[in-house]
């Protein structure tokens, strides 16, 4: 294999060197560009006349990153599910724990 020559590796650092990561402002800016482009087609969609029923399967299968948007919300959201569950269960009835409690055996097993 034939070696690099020093100027060509020299060069390849100073290229390295005057990449500049992407400033915080300009990232939020781009999420920002992303939602609105999201917003935008989730509304286009809502506003059709000729759509009868609403599909959120093809909201999120034809609006560019919406599904992964979606699935990082929910992701984000399970702490505070799991405190409102936590917060209710006091006033569950012994039957309805039992229940939950069934339902929690059979998804481990």
């Amino acid at each position: 294999m034939p070696r690099k020559s020093a100027a060509a590796s020299q060069e390849e650092e100073k290229e390295k060197d005057t990449e500049e990561p992407v400033p915080a402002s300009e990232k939020k800016e781009d999420e920002i560009d992303k939602l609105n482009r999201m917003l935008a087609a989730v509304l286009n969609y809502l506003s059709d006349d000729e759509v009868e029923e609403i599909d959120i399967e093809y909201l999120l299968t034809h609006t560019e990153g919406l599904r992964e948007w979606w699935d990082q919300y929910r992701e984000n959201n399970k702490k505070q599910i799991e405190e409102e569950i936590k917060k209710s269960l006091g006033s569950l009835s012994l039957e309805e724990l039992e229940s939950i409690r069934e339902q929690i055996k059979e998804k481990k097993n």
